[in-house]
């Protein structure tokens, strides 16, 4: 960031916030609205589609006591929330809000109360009974000293069968103990084995950087890079790993984004410009809000809207570069937001293909808003710890284009729960047809031998950071225009 840049933020902030000040505020009668006020006046500056929310509208409240009188109704904040969000089943699916921004902070790092265990969740043909599939073990959990491995299958917990109405609270719920029931799958059929896995949750820190390995087919010496997870504390783990690829001397890479639902943009953008190194400088990314947040941008710092690939991270460090012109992910429905911007962001400069499913398409990104002056951080009301995530922004490529509908992979293959195959290994299933792909340039997609089945939920969603994408910047403090 140049000094340019760091000095218009810094004007911003001091600036200050420039909404009702408390000598505006008329006194409320019955209840606290403090924690109401700032969900109201948070989305209603930054949310994206603010425009499209009747009682998000500039000119709904004239006054601050209309705006009480309108925000008393909710007891719940969640539920006020909820009541401003913009067509929840189908456009804005990922806008959430929590009563402790330490857990959120938390797990924007990788750390959450976890037993290790990382899997997903399929419904049986009946659509109410489900069973669920190990994806992999999280190193150093207490999943990782019990039996239990990727592959594994499991229809119930503590001996209940798993349902659809069940499973969050058995598996999600506060219990930190359980016990899996484990079965076999076979052609969309579960068969109860009798074995039992007991597991505690722990907080736990995940290292998104899974694996890191070199393999020869042929001429090729083909990197793989299993990344599990944008989190930007890992973000030296990451280049490290990419040192460690271009001192072997790769001819290609595979990124294995079958798991990762996404998290920093910033650490997109890092690793997008370690894969290439040929394009620093040049556009990666756009941002594109509101109307009133876009009009502040492009009138007072169209520069902040712009990331560039770039050759060091924001403090300074070297970026270890493998200035490839073609790409191969892996893919499932899982792949999402910052997964799906690296891959979008990367097509306008090299050949970039997919083996797997459709990815999610989550083409948007959120920023934390805590309940104060400039909704930062600084100064937030100490009486709560309410923070929100909603969704303020969409990325956009060099081209002006994102997948609102996720990307069609350029070979599809399910995964088969019944064979899922040992990660990194060149057997597995979904690794061993990218190579196929690197070596031979075969597209064509053979019939699938077995019943393809989709997961309809997983641990990542659970995470309170869920399937977003996030930015880590400051934001303009604009007028709420009452």
């Amino acid at each position: 960031m140049n000094r340019l840049k760091l000095l218009l933020i810094a004007i911003f902030l001091l600036a200050g916030t420039t909404q009702c000040s408390d000598n505006d505020l008329e006194p409320v009668a019955s209840k606290n609205l403090d924690i109401q006020n700032f969900v109201w006046k948070g989305l209603n500056l930054y949310y994206l589609w603010q425009d499209n929310v009747p009682n998000l509208a500039d000119s709904k409240f004239k006054t601050q006591g209309e705006l009480d009188a309108f925000l008393i109704n909710y007891d719940d904040p969640e539920v006020l929330f909820e009541s401003l969000i913009y067509d929840r089943q189908n456009t804005d699916k990922w806008s959430w809000i929590v009563d402790d921004y330490v857990a959120l902070e938390q797990s924007f790092q990788g750390t959450t109360k976890n037993n290790g265990v990382e899997f997903g969740l399929v419904a049986l043909s009946n659509n109410v009974d489900i069973f669920g599939y190990v994806r992999y073990i999280i190193p150093g959990s207490d999943a990782s000293t019990k039996n239990i491995k990727r592959g594994d299958i499991f229809w119930g917990v503590n001996g209940t069968q798993l349902t659809r109405s069940n499973y969050s609270n058995l598996l999600f719920g506060s219990n930190e103990n359980y016990i899996l029931n484990l079965g076999t799958y076979s052609n969309g059929t579960i068969t109860p084995t009798g074995t039992t896995v007991n597991l505690t949750k722990t907080t736990l820190t995940e290292n998104p950087v899974f694996i890191t390995k070199t393999i020869t087919s042929g001429s090729h010496k083909i990197g793989y890079l299993m990344y599990n997870a944008f989190t930007s504390n890992h973000d030296k783990e990451l280049n490290n790993a990419i040192l460690t690829l271009k001192n072997a001397g790769i001819t290609d890479l595979i990124l294995d984004l079958r798991y990762n639902s996404g998290g920093s943009v910033r650490s997109a953008i890092y690793l997008s410009s370690m894969i290439t190194g040929q394009f620093t400088g040049q556009l990666f990314t756009k941002e594109y809000w509101n109307t009133k947040v876009q009009s502040y941008f492009e009138t007072n710092d169209p520069g902040s809207l712009v990331s560039n690939f770039t050759d060091k991270m924001t403090d300074g460090t070297n970026l270890n570069m493998l200035n490839l012109n073609r790409l191969y992910v892996i893919t499932t429905s899982s792949s999402a937001s910052a997964s799906e911007l690296v891959i979008n962001g990367l097509r306008p400069y090299i050949d970039v293909k997919t083996v797997g499913k459709k990815t999610s398409g989550k083409y948007t990104a959120s920023v934390t808003l805590y309940d104060s002056k400039n909704f930062t951080k600084t100064g937030a009301n100490p009486s709560h710890k309410w923070a929100m995530q909603p969704i303020v922004l969409q990325e956009k490529n060099k081209l002006g284009e994102n997948a609102p509908n996720g990307f069609e992979p350029t070979v599809n293959l399910p995964e088969d729960f019944a064979n899922l195959g040992i990660l990194g290994n060149e057997n597995e299933p979904l690794l061993k047809r990218t190579i196929e792909l690197i070596v031979t340039g075969n597209r064509t997609t053979a019939p699938l031998k077995f019943v393809e089945m989709a997961e309809f939920y997983n641990t990542k969603k659970e995470m309170p950071y869920g399937d977003n994408m996030y930015i880590q910047r400051s934001i303009p403090a604009l007028k709420i225009q009452q």
